[in-house]
């Protein structure tokens, strides 16, 4: 058996054939880099937060059909980009991928889409932290819910909430700059912390939940939240339509405009558009996974170890997740859907009207802490994605961004700069559930162009592509059919959820494309020179 320190130097032998040299610290064994990803997509933290949504819009039948069917659909995209992240072992893994199946352009648009992905999901991870650590002190504590704080006014107040993400920000940067070992031994924890605390929920469900709904119950469905009044706000004159919100601004809906009988398909609320856009609750959990990927150059064994930790984080969180939802759902007191789901924090709502208050307590206690630990996680994630572009000239301020400090081996500028980023873009977003759909469409894009490169490149048996002899970790005779499982499924989501009412999301994502291109075609078209090449 060879030594770690064997093992060590074959993987920096594999990134210099990549065209790169060893400069982070490769202290990450096969479980920190899978602890990672599932630490990311933290079933404590997207499920928990958006289980409200999903069931204003689907009722339970959200938690058991909507479930399955969206890690069925995402355990294909994870297969395909395991199958990638064994081939090509590097920091920054879907924008090398993409410049080794397709050329510089095709790279530079997954860097750019992935970047914003990663600072928008962290975005999403701590500003619903925030929201929930503050529902979970008030019930801890038995604040009134309408208590007054100086300067924002209320608890409630959006600035008040960014305010305390940037408080749960601080400790999650300072651990990531002090190195790789404290993020590795953090997310090992993380692990622990979420399978344990997943497990004492429903244990405590089972032992001493007061409501137990029928098992029919699990499969209802149930609008609480007509369509269009969701996607409606209050405009001009004081009457109320469907809006575009932006920041404290609210506009009569362009959408709507355009296609005038949009409305009355929203008002009547078909099963089939209330199921679709309650799946952002499932789809924006199974965000992040590609954690395992940018953390390559600093694990152990990065050609199995970076696959296996892509494709288990979303096959272990598809099946705890898929219990932990069950349970909730189950709970719900009286089978009371309205009144779970108008409660600003339904979860809480479920475990206060079940368990004695010292069980409430604790598990409010579990999951806070699980939302903290998702996102350190997504800052290391996303500090390692900018510095690998930056490390190849791809943006603005590229020479500060992709220093690495001598002390700590970390990329300390670039995890400074994505973290402001991701409070910045908080302003812009003010809710909630638009930063959760910008993120999820960007991170899928990025996920998908890969992919769909590597599938092409496959059957026309031209270029690079990943197979048994290139990647250890590989689908076999069944990657074909992965791959395009993958791709329609990404073009499906992508055009669901930037449907009101997350209609600033499609604004958003075609202005993006329109800012890109005329980046692309002024500048870095020239400037650009791609990933290293390796040596001849």
């Amino acid at each position: 058996m060879p030594t770690r320190e064997e093992l060590v130097r074959q993987d920096a032998e594999d990134l210099k054939r990549l065209g790169y040299t060893q400069q982070l610290f490769r202290e990450m064994g096969g479980f920190s880099n899978f602890a990672v990803s599932f630490s990311i997509i933290s079933i404590l933290t997207g499920a928990i937060l958006l289980y409200g949504y999903g069931l204003k819009l689907a009722g339970p039948i959200v938690n058991t059909v909507g479930w399955p069917v969206v890690s069925f659909f995402t355990l294909a995209v994870a297969a395909s980009m395991a199958e990638l992240a064994s081939a090509y072992p590097t920091a920054g893994g879907l924008y090398f991928w993409a410049f080794r199946l397709g050329g510089r352009g095709w790279a530079w648009l997954t860097a750019w889409l992935n970047m914003i992905g990663q600072v928008t999901i962290t975005a999403g991870i701590n500003v619903a932290a925030a929201i929930y650590l503050i529902g979970a002190v008030t019930r801890v504590f038995g604040l009134p819910r309408d208590l007054k704080v100086p300067v924002f006014g209320s608890l409630t107040n959006w600035n008040f909430q960014l305010c305390v993400m940037v408080v749960i920000m601080l400790p999650q940067i300072l651990l990531n700059v002090r190195g790789i070992r404290w993020t590795a031994r953090l997310n090992d924890f993380s692990v622990w912390w979420h399978i344990v605390g997943v497990a004492v929920i429903v244990l405590l469900l089972v032992f001493f939940a007061s409501h137990r709904n029928p098992t029919s119950f699990l499969f209802r469905f149930e609008n609480v939240a007509n369509p269009l009044d969701a996607s409606s706000a209050e405009l001009a004159g004081g009457r109320a339509g469907p809006a575009l919100v932006f920041g404290n601004v609210h506009v009569p809906s362009p959408l709507f405009a355009i296609f005038p009988g949009l409305a009355g398909f929203y008002r009547s609320a078909p099963f089939v558009l209330c199921l679709v856009l309650s799946l952002l609750q499932a789809q924006w959990t199974y965000t992040g996974y590609d954690a395992s990927a940018h953390m390559a150059e600093e694990t152990v064994m990065a050609r199995l170890n970076s696959a296996w930790g892509v494709f288990l984080s979303v096959a272990v969180s598809a099946v705890v997740g898929l219990v932990l939802l069950v349970m909730l759902t189950w709970a719900i007191p009286g089978g009371d859907v309205r009144a779970t789901a108008s409660d600003p924090y339904p979860v809480l709502y479920i475990v206060d009207h079940n368990m004695p208050r010292l069980f409430a307590n604790l598990v409010a206690i579990v999951i806070g802490g699980a939302m903290w630990l998702c996102g350190a996680s997504s800052v290391s994630s996303m500090s390692r994605m900018w510095y690998a572009f930056a490390r190849d000239d791809g943006m603005p301020g590229a020479r500060k961004i992709r220093t690495v400090h001598a002390r700590y081996g970390t990329p300390v500028v670039a995890i400074l700069v994505t973290s402001a980023l991701a409070v910045a873009i908080s302003f812009y977003a003010a809710a909630f559930t638009v930063i959760t759909s910008i993120s999820t469409i960007a991170l899928y894009l990025a996920y998908g162009i890969p992919i769909y490169l590597n599938f092409r490149n496959r059957r026309r048996r031209r270029g690079e592509f990943a197979s048994a002899e290139t990647a250890p970790w590989n689908l076999r005779r069944w990657a074909p059919l992965v791959n395009i499982i993958s791709i329609v499924w990404i073009l499906f989501i992508t055009v669901v959820f930037s449907l009101p009412p997350n209609e600033l999301v499609l604004w958003t994502m075609l202005l993006l494309a329109l800012a890109l291109s005329a980046y692309w075609v002024i500048s870095a078209r020239r400037r650009f020179p791609g990933p290293a090449r390796p040596p001849e």
